[in-house]
């Protein structure tokens, strides 16, 4: 079996291209509830169908991206050109994304719409190639776990800047325009997102050529759903997406009106739960060199389960400290799985291909990246009605029943999500041995340098 060991600098490069995608991704699962609600002025019920129906697009657009991939190839390869060609697209689209214009409701509502939607599919667009590069750089499960590691790490950098200086810069730049502010500083992320996917482009290569079947779409889904443990993973993947959107999406909420800071906890809050992922990074790629992945990552959203009931019990209204620390460890234990997830997808694509005999890549990816969206779809319309069901009000002082429900929004109910995506991970069972005996096989992958 031949394998590819990575450079420093390629994993590096690697992992700036996922800290571009998370200036989107972070975004939408940290701020731009927040920002929606409470400075662009949009209603949590209308907030609520917006996601839902950006969701639907999302439906078309992630499976027809994964067989593009599929379909198609470049001198440069079959997924690094759209780091390319859509870096600058996608910069221009999160700017547009976090512009308010001076619009009655309505027309705010219909922008808001047609920027989200526009982010969305620039985002599909570039994020499908992306997730699925990984397993055309080293077929050396150990590498890719590597590699992820930094991916991970990278993406977090991107979520800590996201979440504790887009706030800042909004504040000092906007003064009592806020909405300006907002443009200002996410205008800036949105320029670093399109020169790390330029810098991802540069210092990665596509090494391993797979032999992708050009079969019609319906013929393909139906080899993917023969693969039960893809399946598992998009189980895994939906469950979980909605448990940490739910949480991070109220987690603005949480630090501004039941901790009752100002918009300098705000961001102090947001980014001490990023500072704890960041360090489940490295934590992870350091523990699953001495124990398995796999029972980590069950174990591990089992435990977020017991300190999310722990967030809820011991934390009342303006116990900084407290919901800091609980806080911080919440969101050590909840990223130790990601790693191991990312790194599962291109072992559950070569796993199909032994098991059916066809291999089904692009519509793979694509299919996990829906369910992410769809996590995110469902866990947005759920924080948009919650918010509206718990009478929750923007920039005024809350009822009682608005803060309880913005506790249980933080800590349990995202909890229990964590525990389904734990309970699933046991019907997931490749392992390093199971996938090093899989890859042994020629009929599953055949590594040639292009």
């Amino acid at each position: 079996m031949q394998t590819h060991k990575l450079s420093v600098l390629e994993k590096v490069g690697f992992g700036a291209g996922d800290m571009a995608v998370n200036v989107v991704m972070s975004s939408m699962m940290l701020i731009i509830t927040f920002f929606y609600t409470d400075i662009f002025g949009l209603k949590p019920a209308d907030l609520a169908v917006l996601f839902l129906v950006v969701r639907l697009v999302d439906a078309v657009t992630d499976p027809l991206m994964g067989i593009i991939t599929d379909r198609f190839t470049t001198r440069w390869g079959r997924y690094r050109p759209y780091f390319l060609f859509l870096a600058v697209p996608f910069g221009i689209a999160v700017y547009l994304t976090f512009s308010t214009p001076d619009w009655d409701y309505n027309s705010k509502l219909v922008w808001a719409y047609a920027t989200y939607i526009l982010v969305t599919v620039i985002f599909t667009a570039v994020t499908i190639p992306y997730i699925s590069i990984i397993g055309v750089l080293t077929d050396n499960p150990k590498e890719r776990l590597s590699a992820n590691g930094y991916r991970l790490f990278f993406a977090k950098i991107a979520a800590f800047l996201v979440t504790i200086i887009v706030p800042i810069l909004a504040k000092h730049w906007g003064g009592e325009n806020l909405a300006g502010g907002y443009q200002s500083a996410m205008g800036v992320m949105a320029l670093m997102a399109t020169l790390l996917f330029l810098f991802c482009f540069f210092t990665t290569t596509e090494r391993i050529q797979h032999t992708v079947e050009t079969l019609p779409f319906l013929q393909q889904l139906k080899y993917l759903l023969k693969n039960d443990q893809w399946l598992v993973l998009c189980a895994v993947c939906v469950t979980g997406t909605i448990g940490y959107v739910v949480r991070g999406s109220v987690a603005a909420y949480y630090a501004k009106y039941y901790l009752g800071g100002d918009a300098a906890m705000l961001s102090a809050f947001l980014s001490t739960g990023v500072a704890a992922a960041i360090l489940a990074m490295v934590a992870s790629t350091w523990i699953t060199k001495h124990y398995c992945k796999v029972k980590l990552f069950r174990y591990s959203q089992i435990l977020v389960a017991i300190l999310s009931v722990l967030l809820y019990v011991l934390v009342n209204p303006g116990d900084v400290m407290l919901a800091f620390v609980l806080y911080f460890l919440l969101s050590f234990v909840v990223d130790l799985h990601a790693p191991v997830f990312w790194s599962a997808i291109p072992e559950a694509v070569d796993y199909g291909a032994d098991k059916t005999g066809q291999r089904v890549s692009g519509l793979a990816f694509g299919g996990i990246s829906f369910c992410q969206k769809a996590g995110m779809g469902i866990a947005g319309f759920m924080v948009g009605s919650l918010l509206a069901g718990f009478d929750y009000v923007p920039d005024q002082p809350q009822s009682a029943l608005a803060l309880t429900g913005i506790a249980l929004m933080l800590s349990v109910i995202p909890g229990v999500f964590h525990l389904l995506m734990g309970l699933l991970m046991f019907r997931y069972r490749i392992t390093d041995n199971y996938y090093q005996q899989l890859v042994g096989k020629t009929s599953v992958v055949k590594p040639t340098t292009i």
